[in-house]
């Protein structure tokens, strides 16, 4: 996978790019520390080695980009313009969007747009009207310290032992950079409820895709259950493949990487 950088809008933008075969555009959730290697870390590698011509981006704000130059920035039409962005980069002709949590209602707004998307895959996606919960309001909320984030992080896996000291020194360094932590306090700035919210497809967005669409949840997702959101949407798509995983919570590719990469394949095997 080699890194990249293009401009969006007067941002600098990174992603990764790797593999060959079938494009698919990846994008990930939104959190402290979050990036795309945090959620698709261990199968960017054997996707791109498997028949996929991969462009992993870090939303702007996250991982490798540039923090927004302007408020508000959580800015959901943002980020989907930056995905339009990349995907003119990408190579002419049908493309697949992958996206993880706020990842996957940003691939099915992206599809709602573009024709060129033929095929979607989203992994505990948000994208629904529901309350938000204590899970998702800690874990959108400044950790004080590594026990804090270690905490807010653990709720996101079914499995906590699974949470390396790897991965939280690697979130607790992104969070520690210079200037990050007052940016994001105005990033995840109350009421959170709002940002949930900021995600919603519309009916129109909706039926607007003609994309063949796969979703994948884990069943014990506690920030954003399956019956409040995968489930919810995919009644409202005209055609969604369902895969509900069984002891597996929110942080899906990292839980159940094996599988993942399997619907994966499935999903975005050339037309």
């Amino acid at each position: 996978m080699d890194s990249k950088f293009t401009s969006v809008e007067g941002h600098k933008a990174h992603y990764w790019e790797g593999g060959t075969g079938f494009p698919v555009l990846m994008l990930h959730g939104v959190g402290p520390g979050t990036s795309i290697i945090g959620n698709y870390g261990p199968v960017l590698e054997p996707l791109s080695k498997s028949g996929l011509h991969l462009f992993a981006m870090d939303l702007i704000g996250f991982g490798q980009s540039d923090r927004k130059n302007g408020k508000p920035y959580f800015d959901v039409e943002l980020w989907v313009r930056q995905a339009e962005a990349l995907i003119a980069l990408m190579p002419d002709g049908p493309i697949g969007v992958a996206g993880h949590s706020m990842g996957g209602a940003l691939a099915l707004k992206v599809a709602a747009r573009s024709k060129r998307v033929v095929k979607v895959m989203t992994s505990c996606t948000v994208g629904t009207r529901y309350p938000i919960n204590q899970a998702l309001t800690d874990f959108w909320s400044k950790p004080a310290d590594r026990a804090a984030l270690r905490q807010a992080m653990g709720r996101m896996m079914h499995a906590s032992e699974a949470l390396t000291d790897d991965m939280i020194e690697d979130r607790w360094k992104q969070l520690t950079a210079p200037g990050y932590p007052e940016y994001f306090s105005e990033l995840f700035a109350d009421p959170k409820q709002s940002l949930l919210d900021a995600a919603i497809l519309s009916d129109e967005e909706l039926s607007s895709i003609t994309a063949d669409v796969v979703m994948l949840h884990g069943r014990e997702d506690q920030p954003c259950p399956p019956d409040a959101t995968t489930m919810v949407l995919a009644k409202r798509l005209k055609a969604a493949d369902v895969h509900l995983l069984g002891q597996c919570g929110h942080n899906l590719p990292r839980e159940r990487s094996a599988d993942y990469i399997r619907l994966a394949l499935a999903t975005f095997a050339k037309p």
